[in-house]
């Protein structure tokens, strides 16, 4: 049995959970400030948070999950949750983009003026609150990370965009400024959402992991003086970071059951450098006929 343990810690875990507090903490901060400020636009952008952190608890939740080791019901463990964690979030920021979109259009031709005061004051507090969520996120690998940091990124973009346009506002007459900033980041955010729905549908339909190189597997494997021809080969990824391989080896000669598990051994560790984490491997002779359909 091949046992690699391609754990990350449970940094990921932390960083989502650290992600959520920080979110948490400062929706609450936007509700007071929305309501202080009689800012319409603040106070839907904390409703906007308060479905970020639904999103974020569950992404804790199973990113968590996802550390759980195999049993009978999940052989290949519980990493894949991590990857239904990212889906739910793409799901999300998709509809909160699109719901951005559809009401700052209408602002293009009716724009309406703020308090720019009180804009000010939380766009400086949601720059430094969600950048530092941002921070500890951006350092991820996981499909899971990536997909929470778009929400972070979406929230530190927007903050950005209404320190700008407070600041120009503080000046000029100038309200446009903020519905035209809000559709640049909702479109901003759309073209990441979807990038990152591809990889994850890629990972969920068994393609091939973009990580591997196929080609590259069966150079090596042939470079091996005991091998004369692979085949039946297979490769996915479970959560888009641990990928799995079965293949099929045709060796020239027979050899003793000491020397095919060295071989063997051999093998897996050329396979892991590669990036199979988890590979399994089926010897044959040259003229022995192999069963499966797609061997032939």
């Amino acid at each position: 049995m091949n046992v690699h343990n391609h754990s990350h810690g449970n940094n990921d875990v932390k960083n989502i959970r650290a992600a959520f507090f920080l979110n948490l903490f400062f929706t609450i901060i936007e509700f007071i400030g929305g309501i202080l400020t009689n800012s319409m636009a603040i106070l839907s952008d904390a409703v906007h948070d308060l479905g970020d952190c639904i999103t974020l608890g569950l992404s804790w939740y199973f990113q968590k999950v996802s550390k759980k080791p195999r049993n009978q019901d999940y052989t290949y463990g519980y990493k894949r949750f991590s990857l239904l964690g990212a889906v739910i979030n793409s799901v999300v920021l998709l509809v909160g983009s699109v719901v951005i979109l559809i009401h700052a259009f209408p602002r293009l031709f009716n724009p309406q003026q703020p308090n720019v005061e009180g804009m000010l004051l939380l766009a400086v507090l949601g720059v430094i609150i969600n950048g530092i969520a941002l921070f500890r996120l951006r350092k991820g690998s996981s499909i899971n990370e990536k997909v929470v940091s778009l929400h972070m990124l979406e929230d530190v973009l927007g903050w950005v965009a209404v320190l700008i346009g407070a600041g120009v506002m503080y000046f000029f007459d100038a309200p446009i400024i903020d519905p035209i900033l809000s559709i640049a980041i909702a479109l901003f955010i759309l073209v990441n959402v979807f990038r990152n729905m591809r990889i994850s549908l890629r990972i969920i339909l068994q393609g091939s992991p973009t990580r591997l190189d196929l080609d590259e597997v069966k150079n090596v494997l042939l470079n091996i003086d005991e091998v004369n021809s692979v085949h039946d080969l297979h490769a996915w990824s479970v959560d888009g970071e641990y990928n799995v391989l079965t293949i099929h080896v045709v060796l020239k000669n027979e050899l003793s059951m000491e020397d095919q598990q060295l071989l063997k051994t051999r093998i897996r560790e050329s396979l892991d450098n590669l990036g199979a984490h988890h590979s399994t491997i089926e010897f044959e002779l040259e003229d022995e006929d192999c069963i499966l359909d797609d061997c032939k």
